[in-house]
């Protein structure tokens, strides 16, 4: 290994070598708590994004609901404790305990109409 090589190996370690040193100074002259302090800030930046990532992932997986609309049977994603509309009927859904159910306003009477055959009527 020449001296020049050796140069250029020391030339790209200079600002760690820098940074090093700067760290030494300042624990040796009584303010490791600054360079502690910068540590953790440091790490939290570093951390901060993969815990609100991975947050993130647990919340939707806990609230994101694929289910079919009750009324015309096609199947959508929705928030889990919201109100939406179906994107094929138009109808107000409410999302609840990871179901699609009607959404109706206080004081609406929901009916299931029940088909009866003509037979037996005449009977």
């Amino acid at each position: 290994m020449s001296f020049r090589t050796f140069q250029l190996s020391l030339y790209h370690l200079r600002p760690w070598l820098t940074l090093i040193v700067i760290v030494w100074l300042l624990g040796s002259l009584g303010l490791g708590w600054l360079v502690n302090s910068l540590l953790i800030i440091f790490g939290l930046l570093l951390l901060a994004p993969i815990v609100a990532f991975f947050g993130f992932r647990w919340w939707l997986q806990r609230n994101l609901v694929s289910d079919r609309c009750p009324v015309c049977e096609y199947e959508f994603t929705g928030l889990n404790q919201t109100q939406l509309q179906c994107p094929n009927c138009g109808e107000a859904l409410l999302v609840q305990h990871g179901r699609f159910q009607r959404f109706t306003p206080e004081g609406t009477i929901d009916v299931t109409a029940v088909e009866v055959p003509a037979k037996s009527l005449e009977d």
